[in-house]
């Protein structure tokens, strides 16, 4: 049996401006995608459970599909096994990370299984290369959309800068607070509305990727030197950008909101894409429990999450 982990993501700074080559700030988290492969004669099986779906498994050697849910859980699996011509498995997936949140978890998914084959099967991948590897297995899932961010962030943790290319950041880890709307959001139509809208008006949202560019860059230096309260600052000004952009929705604002105040954050704003999915929230020195307070009395389920944290790893 082979056991291999990895982390989730929050961007911190630089959505949707980032697909123009625009600088982005991401953290890995701690909270994790778990896979476990044993060996199974003759089919190839994979198990989920996690991922806001109940626990299922699927033949996926027969090619029978037990459901339209149960296909899209496990297509990045089928397509890290089909990769490297791997069968004769059993392939368990437990999440910590809700899907379609943001949060990175087809990252996560595709890396862990990737490092677990690595393992089991001696493929002799560097770190380099399960990152490049995943992120190509990602990209093709996603029909050309999938970021190096996350997969780079899932295997090697830590902070990531990304414009055109991705570079690893030595900076504080940090705590901040995660509320989700619990709603689903499809990364690549937020994508695509973004990038229409910069078709019809270019000098405005140039201005506006320009700005948020600008943000991740300052913010690098603030997390470094532990000025959180300018940290928060920057947050809800990169916030107010993506609002120009139309990526925010009425339940994440709601939580935002109820974030800054009366939960007190320094700073609130949506991770990841928007239409849904999850925002994120710097608390103060005096801690976390007005803002997870505040956030589940606007309905949204809210939770810790430490950045920085560890890439992808074998596990006993």
């Amino acid at each position: 049996m082979t056991v291999a982990s990895a982390p989730g993501k929050v961007i911190l700074f630089g959505e949707h401006a980032v697909v123009s080559g625009i600088p982005a700030l991401g953290a890995a988290i701690d909270l994790r995608v778990r896979v476990r492969l044993t060996d199974l004669a003759g089919r190839t099986e994979v198990q989920v459970s996690g991922l806001s779906l109940k626990e299922f498994s699927v033949d996926i050697s027969s090619g029978q599909v037990i459901s339209t849910e149960a296909l899209r859980a496990v297509r990045y699996v089928s397509a890290v096994l089909k990769n490297y011509e791997a069968c004769n498995l059993r392939v368990a997936i437990g999440s910590e990370l809700p899907p379609s949140s943001g949060l990175g978890s087809s990252a996560s998914v595709v890396v862990a299984t990737t490092a677990a084959l690595n393992e089991h099967l001696g493929l002799g991948l560097s770190m380099k290369e399960i990152a490049s590897d995943a992120h190509a297995i990602e990209k093709e899932v996603q029909q050309g959309l999938g970021s190096p961010m996350d997969t780079s962030l899932a295997t090697f943790g830590g902070y990531l800068q990304v414009d055109r290319e991705a570079r690893l950041l030595d900076i504080p880890q940090m705590v901040l607070v995660v509320g989700s709307t619990e709603k689903a959001h499809d990364t690549r139509s937020e994508v695509q509305k973004v990038q229409s809208l910069r078709k019809q008006y270019p000098v405005a949202v140039d201005a506006i990727f320009d700005a948020i560019g600008s943000i991740s860059q300052m913010a690098v230096v603030l997390i470094r030197e532990h000025r959180l309260h300018e940290v928060g600052d920057l947050m809800n000004m990169n916030h107010g950008l993506l609002e120009a952009l139309g990526v925010c929705t009425r339940e994440l604002s709601e939580l935002i909101y109820a974030a800054r105040s009366p939960g007190g954050a320094l700073g609130a704003k949506l991770t990841g894409a928007g239409g849904g999915g999850c925002m994120i929230a710097l608390p103060p020195e005096e801690g976390c429990c007005a803002i997870l307070t505040a956030i589940a009395q606007a309905k949204g389920r809210a939770f810790t999450v430490r950045t920085g944290c560890e890439g992808v790893r074998l596990e006993s």
